[in-house]
């Protein structure tokens, strides 16, 4: 198994940008259906990806976040949060905007540590993130199965190592099958819990989304298949 030295691992630990990808939200989170009306899916999905980088740029050792999106409102919104918005120029599908948006951060610095993170962790503390980041910098390549063991929700390259993206499906497999280190992390839940069907909506919840999923769902009404409503107040993501 491969490693990067203890001094490179150290770098790249406090030098992460991450790397978001967002599609346009008229077309977001369409598995959604059992759980929200069509008229709330396009806020949930701008929700779950504010309280995704607000965590993310609150996780110590990540330096940015540049979300891809050819979403004026998600762009605008995103980039209000601190994050760098960048149009999805490929144009042709979920890894070659992760692509293009790692290679744009190297076009800036060539050493970059770069990573890839799903924008539906509405749950995502920034303090879990963080473990998984630092377990991640011991090897040129990692990555963090999704709460199913199927899918993937990060994906990691050191510097001067492509990301090599394989996102979708069973992204699990794949990324191993492409030399990457699967992370063994399972006390990470909120990195873990992406959403894309009701059931994935109530795990979040019952983890605590956090304030900006949170609101949404207090204003626009709890999906009637969630098993609990939204936690009250302010819940703080980045503990």
């Amino acid at each position: 198994m491969m490693r990067v030295r203890r001094d490179e691992a150290r770098e790249a630990g406090v030098s992460w940008s991450l790397v978001v990808p967002l599609k346009p939200l008229s077309r977001a989170k369409s598995r959604l259906a059992d759980a929200a009306s069509g008229d709330l899916r396009p806020g949930l999905a701008l929700a779950f990806a504010q309280d995704t980088v607000s965590a993310a740029l609150a996780c110590p050792g990540v330096r940015d976040v540049v979300v891809v999106t050819d979403d004026p409102l998600a762009a605008a919104e995103l980039s209000a949060l601190g994050a760098t918005s960048v149009p999805d120029t490929p144009g042709t599908g979920l890894n070659a905007a992760l692509a293009h948006g790692a290679a744009m951060v190297r076009a800036r610095r060539p050493d970059a540590a770069v990573a890839a993170l799903n924008a539906d962790l509405p749950a995502l503390r920034s303090a879990e993130l963080h473990r998984v980041l630092t377990a991640a910098a011991d090897f040129p390549r990692a990555f963090l199965a999704d709460a199913a063991g199927i899918g993937t929700t990060l994906l990691t390259a050191a510097p001067k190592w492509e990301l090599n993206p394989a996102f979708g499906g069973a992204s699990r497999a794949r990324h191993r099958a492409t030399g990457a280190q699967d992370i063994p992390l399972l006390d990470v839940p909120s990195v873990r819990q992406d959403v894309d069907t009701g059931r994935d909506l109530r795990a979040a919840l019952d983890l605590g989304v956090g304030p900006y999923t949170a609101a949404l769902l207090a204003a626009g009404g709890t999906p009637p298949t969630a098993s609990s409503a939204p936690p009250s107040g302010s819940p703080t993501p980045h503990g």
